[in-house]
């Protein structure tokens, strides 16, 4: 599904921080990347989901070259194929959990009934995950466990094939870590979805089919 190929990163402040890496990312895949703090592992999920262009390297997404897409291709890209779950929920205080887990959608050019489907696929999944109560709430008034439910939803809505989470438990508790792990590979198991975790969890990391380290700006296993 997804090809990362001899791809190299440096920033003025840090030097060389991905060095000739390459990740394949097969259809319904599940893979760990492991490796400490500064390590290039945020950089790494960027640059998988565009957010980031690397200096070398080449990226293709289901056999098409998406490494030299404009800011606008880029968007679109993401829009519809993948799904980003960060450290930080990233919810929007003045928007009900409902609203921030709809938002996604208003930046698609749905029909009618494409956007009623979509609706109805996010009812299912806050059902799925627990958070239906909260479909009224604010961010303020949940916990760090449901704010992070709430920014899986979010990622998942627009129905990606590709799931990025960037440390999606790092700032939960023990039970709360739990439960967002067996989520995300529930959303794996049932929906076909390709999930690359960066994480410090080994009991996250081991929930995977893969665990990659990233060191000295490469992958190994």
């Amino acid at each position: 599904m997804l090809s990362i190929t001899n791809i190299s990163k440096s920033f003025i402040n840090r030097g060389l921080v991905l060095d000739n890496l390459s990740l394949n990312v097969t259809e319904g895949d599940s893979v760990a990347i492991m490796g400490p703090s500064g390590s290039g592992k945020t950089t790494l999920m960027n640059i998988a989901g565009l957010l980031e262009k690397p200096d070398s390297g080449t990226i293709t997404f289901r056999g098409s070259s998406i490494t030299d897409y404009n800011d606008n291709d880029s968007a679109a890209y993401r829009n519809r194929n993948t799904g980003f779950v960060f450290q930080d929920h990233l919810l929007l205080i003045h928007l009900t959990v409902r609203e921030n887990i709809l938002l996604p959608l208003l930046a698609a050019d749905y029909s009618k009934d494409e956007m009623t489907t979509k609706v109805k696929r996010a009812a299912e999944l806050m059902k799925k995950t627990g958070i239906a109560d909260l479909a009224d709430k604010y961010p303020s008034r949940i916990s760090g466990g449901e704010a992070q439910r709430v920014a899986l939803v979010r990622a998942l809505v627009n129905s990606p094939s590709l799931l990025l989470a960037d440390e999606p438990t790092g700032s939960l508790d023990g039970r709360n870590a739990d439960i967002l792990g067996e989520l995300l590979l529930e959303m794996n198991r049932e929906y076909g979805i390709s999930l690359v975790v960066a994480t410090h969890s080994e009991a996250l990391a081991k929930k995977m089919s893969r665990i990659l380290y990233l060191k000295d700006g490469k992958l190994i296993l």
